[in-house]
C-alpha cells in the first residue's frame, strides 16, 4: 500500500512539473498569415520557385523513385546516397507548412501521390530505409554505407535520422490536411523502433549516428500523446556517452566521439562539440524535453553548452560550425573568415535550438540569436531568386574558393549531398509560427513582420495584427483586438541591437553604445517604455482596436570582434537594424578584401527597391567611398570578392 501511494505522489509530481513547463507556447503556423512585406515576399519566393525545383530536383536524381522501387512499383536499382530520403521528407514538410499558409489542391493531390510511395516502400513491420530494402542484407562491399544488417552501423548509415525527418513531415501534413495517412506511416515506423530498441531484454541499444529522430520522436509524442515515444527519444539522449552500456561509435574517417557528441553522457557535457548540425539537433531535443518535464541536470548541461556555442563559437552571422573538417565546432574563438565553413543546416539548427531555449525559459535573449541567425546566417544560404543555395558560408570570399562544391564560389541550383536546400525548403515556410507566443494569459510578440493572428489566451481569444517595414526600418505597428475587453500583459521584444548588444556575451560588440530611447505609444499616447528580461511588458485591459506603436532608431554601428578573435582584431563589421552588412566587388570596382573604414567614416542608408529584391544599401561619405549591402544578398550577381570585417584605420 505504502509502494502504491508513493507511485502515485510520483506521477502527481511529474504531472504538475509536466503542466508547469508547458506554460510558454507558440501560436501555431495556421493561426498566423503573413500578408505584404518583407517575409511575405520570401514566403511566396518559396512557394512558387523554391518548392517546385526542389521537388524537381528530388525526382531529377531519382531520390523520390527509390520510394516506387523499394515498393516494388517501378523495376530499378537504388539512387544516390543512403541519407537521400531524408530530403524528400524534408521537402514534403517543407510542402505542408506551405498548405498552411496558402492552400494549393494540386500541391495537396501531388503528396498524397508521394505518401503512397513511402507507404508502399515501407516494409511490413514498419522498417523504412529504401537502399536496404532495394539492396536487401548484404556482406559485400555494401557494408559501409549502411551495415550488413539493420541498425548494425547507426554512426553512418543514417537509418534513424532519415525516419526522423519523416515523423516531422507526417506531424506537419496531418496538421496541414487533417489526414493520417503518412502520419500511420510514421508511427507505424515508431512503433517498430519502440519494439527494437531500448534497455528491455531482447532489444538492441541503439543511438542515432546523426541526431535529429529525438526532435521528431517528442514532436511525434505531442501529436500522438503515446508517451513511449517521449521515452525513446529520452533514451537515445541517455545512451550518448554511455560506453559502460553499449560501445562507442566507430572512429568513422578518425573523427572520433565528439564528432557524434558520444564522448561523455549528455549530463556530464558543457561544450558545443563535433558536427555543427548533429549536435545542436540533440541540444534542441533537450531542450525540448526540458519544455515538457524539468530535469535540472539536462538543465544545467544545455545552458553550459549554449553559453560555449554562443559566447566563444558563433560567427556574426550567427553561423556555427567553423571548420570544414568534420562540419564541425572548431575550438572557442577560432572562427576563420575566409574558409569558414557555417552550414547552412548548422544555420537552421541553431534557429530551431534557440527558439526552443525561449519556450524553456522565456528569456528574450534567446530570440535575439535567432533573429540575427534569420536575417543573416540563414536568409544568407538562399538566393534572392528562390533557385540557388550555398552549403557553406564564408566570412569573406576572393570569388575562387568553394570548398570544392563546384566552380567559383558561387550559389548552386542542388549538391550531390542536398541537405542544406531541403532543409531551407521546409523551414523557410515555417517562419510564420515563430512570430507569435503565448504563457497562460501573456501574449509575446517575437519577430516583427507584417502579420496576422487569432489566438487563445486564458480569458478571451485575441487577434493581433502587425504592420511595418522592418528590417529596413524600426516602426512597428500592433492592433490588438480581444474577442471581449480583457486585461492582459502584451510582451513585445525589444531586440539587444535597440539596446546597443550586439549578441549575447562579449564576443561581438558595437564600438558606439550610445541608444536613443524606444518610442512607445498607445492609442496615440506617448507612454514609458518598461523593459523587462528584454520585452516591453503592456498590462492594461485592452479594448477592440487599441493600437500600440513602437519605434526603434536604426543607427549604422560599428561591429568589434572578441581580442580573442585574432584573426578580426583591428577590424570592424557593419550592421544597422538586425542586418548584417558586406562589401562585394559588384559594387565597388571589383575588389571589396582590400577596403579599409576610417574611424570617422560614416554610411547613409538608402532603399532600392528594384535591386536584388529590394533592400537597404549603405554607401559611405567622406575622401573613401564603398557601397555595402546586406550580407545575405551577396554572390547573386556571380563569383566576387566579399568581406564581412574591414580594416579599421
Amino acid at each position: 500500500m505504502i509502494k502504491y501511494c508513493q507511485l502515485i505522489l510520483l506521477l502527481l509530481i511529474t504531472q504538475i512539473s509536466i503542466a508547469q513547463n508547458k506554460s510558454i507556447q507558440s501560436v501555431l503556423l495556421k493561426n498566423v498569415k503573413l500578408s505584404q512585406g518583407f517575409w511575405h515576399e520570401r514566403l511566396e519566393t518559396g512557394r512558387n520557385v523554391m518548392l517546385p525545383h526542389v521537388f524537381h530536383q528530388c525526382e531529377e536524381t531519382g531520390r523520390i523513385d527509390n520510394f516506387a522501387v523499394a515498393g516494388g512499383l517501378k523495376k530499378g536499382v537504388f539512387q544516390g546516397t543512403r541519407f537521400d530520403d531524408s530530403d524528400v521528407f524534408k521537402v514534403v514538410e517543407g510542402a505542408s507548412y506551405s498548405l498552411q499558409n496558402h492552400y494549393d489542391p494540386k500541391l495537396d493531390k501531388y503528396l498524397d501521390s508521394l505518401i503512397t510511395l513511402f507507404a508502399a516502400a515501407q516494409e511490413p513491420d514498419g522498417y523504412l530505409y529504401t537502399i536496404r530494402t532495394i539492396n536487401k542484407d548484404t556482406t559485400g562491399s555494401y557494408d559501409w554505407i549502411a551495415g550488413p544488417t539493420r541498425y548494425s552501423f547507426e554512426n553512418g548509415s543514417h537509418e534513424l535520422y532519415n525516419v526522423g525527418h519523416l515523423y516531422e513531415a507526417a506531424v506537419a501534413h496531418y496538421l496541414a490536411t487533417g489526414k493520417k495517412s503518412l502520419l500511420d506511416v510514421a508511427t507505424k515506423n515508431a512503433d517498430h523502433l519502440v519494439k527494437t530498441i531500448g534497455p528491455k531484454p531482447g532489444q538492441m541499444i541503439v543511438v542515432p549516428g546523426h541526431e535529429e529522430i529525438e526532435i521528431a520522436l517528442i514532436k511525434l509524442y505531442r501529436t500522438t500523446n503515446k508517451k513511449e515515444y517521449l521515452d525513446l527519444a529520452h533514451f537515445f539522449v541517455d545512451m550518448r556517452g554511455r560506453s559502460d552500456k553499449r560501445p562507442l561509435f566507430l572512429d568513422e574517417h578518425r573523427l572520433g566521439p565528439s564528432y557524434f557528441q558520444d564522448q561523455k553522457p549528455v549530463v556530464k557535457q558543457t561544450e558545443a562539440v563535433g558536427h555543427a548540425v548533429r549536435a545542436q539537433y540533440l541540444y534542441a531535443a533537450i531542450t525540448d524535453m526540458l519544455t515538457i518535464e524539468d530535469n535540472p541536470a539536462y538543465s544545467n548541461a544545455v545552458h553550459k553548452i549554449w553559453d560555449d556555442a554562443t559566447t566563444r563559437k558563433q560567427y556574426i552571422t550567427g553561423g556555427v560550425g567553423a571548420r570544414e573538417d568534420g562540419e564541425a565546432f572548431d575550438a572557442a574563438y577560432v572562427l576563420p573568415n575566409d574558409n569558414a565553413y557555417a552550414e547552412t543546416c548548422a544555420a537552421i539548427a541553431n534557429l530551431i535550438w534557440n527558439h526552443k531555449m525561449f519556450l524553456y525559459t522565456g528569456e528574450s535573449k534567446y530570440m535575439d540569436v535567432f533573429e540575427r541567425v534569420l536575417y543573416n546566417g540563414f536568409l544568407g544560404g538562399m538566393s534572392v531568386s528562390g533557385n540557388q543555395f550555398f552549403y557553406v558560408n564564408p566570412m569573406a570570399s576572393n570569388g575562387i574558393n568553394d570548398f570544392g562544391r563546384g566552380t567559383g564560389a558561387t550559389r548552386h541550383e542542388w549538391f550531390g549531398c542536398a541537405c542544406c536546400p531541403t532543409n531551407v525548403t521546409r523551414f523557410l515556410p515555417s517562419l510564420p509560427g515563430y512570430v507569435y507566443a503565448t504563457k497562460a494569459n501573456e501574449l509575446f510578440v517575437n519577430l516583427f513582420m507584417d502579420s496576422e493572428s487569432e489566438l487563445k489566451l486564458d480569458q478571451a481569444s485575441v487577434k493581433i495584427n502587425q504592420k511595418t517595414n522592418y528590417p529596413w526600418d524600426g516602426n512597428v505597428k500592433i492592433t490588438v483586438t480581444p474577442s471581449k475587453t480583457s486585461a492582459f500583459p502584451l510582451s513585445i521584444r525589444i531586440p539587444g541591437w535597440a539596446n546597443a548588444q550586439a549578441i549575447p556575451g562579449d564576443l561581438y560588440t558595437y564600438q558606439n553604445k550610445e541608444t536613443k530611447a524606444v518610442k512607445v505609444t498607445v492609442n496615440g499616447k506617448n507612454i514609458p517604455a518598461t523593459i523587462e528580461n528584454g520585452y516591453l511588458k503592456l498590462s492594461r485591459t485592452w479594448k477592440s482596436g487599441d493600437v500600440v506603436t513602437v519605434a526603434l532608431e536604426m543607427p549604422v554601428r560599428k561591429v568589434l570582434a572578441n581580442q580573442n578573435i585574432k584573426n578580426n582584431n583591428g577590424k570592424v563589421a557593419i550592421e544597422r537594424g538586425p542586418v548584417l552588412y558586406c562589401a562585394e566587388g559588384s559594387d565597388n570596382n571589383g575588389k571589396a578584401l582590400s577596403i579599409a573604414i576610417t574611424n570617422d567614416q560614416t554610411f547613409n542608408a538608402e532603399y532600392q527597391k528594384d535591386f536584388l529584391g529590394g533592400l537597404t544599401v549603405l554607401k559611405s561619405t567622406g575622401d573613401k567611398s564603398a557601397t555595402l549591402i546586406p550580407y545575405y544578398a551577396w554572390a547573386n550577381r556571380g563569383a566576387n570578392e566579399m568581406t564581412i570585417w574591414f580594416e579599421n584605420k
